[in-house]
């Protein structure tokens, strides 16, 4: 998931009100955790504007002085940003000269991962002077994507932290942290903004109220991820035919589709086919929608099935091969009804 770039004014109402009980608490670091889809992104970035905004009103960023500008414009001298490569280049933040210019030559790929010599010139921007006088600030997200020694090489500062520089780090794995730096953070569990809320941010956004519905409920009631779902391309009304399609084997539902997303999606289908299997409401599709009963054996094995898929969907396989293999392994058992 990426979050849509955002100024003071488009902060989400759920995300101000976390972002002002945060301001209030005094630390220098902090671990926003919870699933996906629910801001953490946007809170970390809602939280260092308002930590180096020049005027902030009720612990909001003023968005409007020269602070919440150079943090606009990716240009803050006081704010250094710590994302795997590939996710920097699509959120529009900066890469170090060195790593631009080895993408730029081809040398290397953009990293998947937050890389050791990006951590090691955060820690080292960390011991220096603010430029604005507000102190200085750390960003990292995912914070799970890590690698150990970048993590380790983090843990040391955090532990003896520098005067006047704060630490975020944005979490949907906090359990894939280690215990060390988890222990010397503030935690803090990211909230669930209330369906009206949603739909009302949704709509703002210029959606229409039956999409952005359909939207929400596909991605389990987290907003951002029915964002991204519809700024995607991806056409909602595939949701309601999905089991239908599948039964059948048809892979033209899955047009413009990535490999993952297509995982996402069967992994969604099968979770709510086993929750009516639990006598639990189902929560990404409606019940009408989701058929027969199928065995609770070949649902499981589905399962499984989909998760490995899942940690290789990023691989340079054929993706029509790949997406016939997932509709057909979809379709016999979606066929395995009671």
């Amino acid at each position: 998931m990426t979050d849509a770039v955002q100024s003071a004014d488009t902060v989400r109402p759920w995300i101000a009100i976390q972002t002002q009980a945060l301001v209030r608490q005094r630390g220098h670091a902090w671990l926003l955790q919870g699933p996906s889809g629910l801001g953490q992104y946007s809170l970390a970035l809602s939280l260092v504007r308002a930590w180096l905004c020049e005027a902030p009103q009720d612990g909001i960023a003023c968005g409007t002085c020269a602070s919440c500008h150079a943090i606009d414009v990716r240009t803050h001298a006081d704010l250094i940003v710590l994302m795997p490569e590939i996710q920097m280049l699509q959120l529009g933040w900066p890469l170090s000269e060195k790593a631009q210019s080895e993408i730029d030559d081809k040398k290397r790929k953009p990293s998947k991962e937050i890389r050791v010599e990006a951590m090691r010139d955060a820690i080292e921007f960390a011991q220096r002077t603010s430029g604005r006088g507000r102190g200085k600030a750390v960003l990292v997200f995912p914070a799970e994507h890590m690698n150990t020694i970048a993590a380790n090489t983090l843990l040391k500062t955090l532990e003896e932290p520098p005067g006047q520089v704060k630490f975020v780090l944005a979490t949907e794995s906090a359990h894939q942290l280690l215990p060390t730096i988890r222990s010397r953070c503030l935690g803090h569990v990211m909230h669930w903004p209330a369906q009206s809320e949603s739909l009302a941010w949704l709509q703002a956004q210029g959606m229409d109220p039956a999409l952005a519905i359909q939207a929400l409920k596909a991605a389990g009631g987290r907003p951002e991820d029915a964002f991204d779902f519809l700024q995607s391309g991806r056409d909602v009304a595939v949701w309601s035919n999905l089991r239908m399609a599948l039964s059948k084997g048809d892979t033209s539902i899955f047009k413009d589709w990535s490999i993952p997303q297509v995982i996402d999606a069967m992994l969604k289908l099968c979770h709510d086919l086993m929750a009516v299997q639990a006598q639990s409401a189902p929560r990404y599709l409606g019940e009408k929608s989701l058929g027969q009963s199928v065995q609770i054996a070949a649902l499981s094995e589905w399962h499984r099935a989909l998760v490995q898929a899942l940690r290789t969907a990023e691989h340079p396989f054929n993706g029509g091969l790949m997406l016939e293999a997932l509709v057909s392994q979809a379709k016999n058992t979606l066929n395995s009804t009671n």
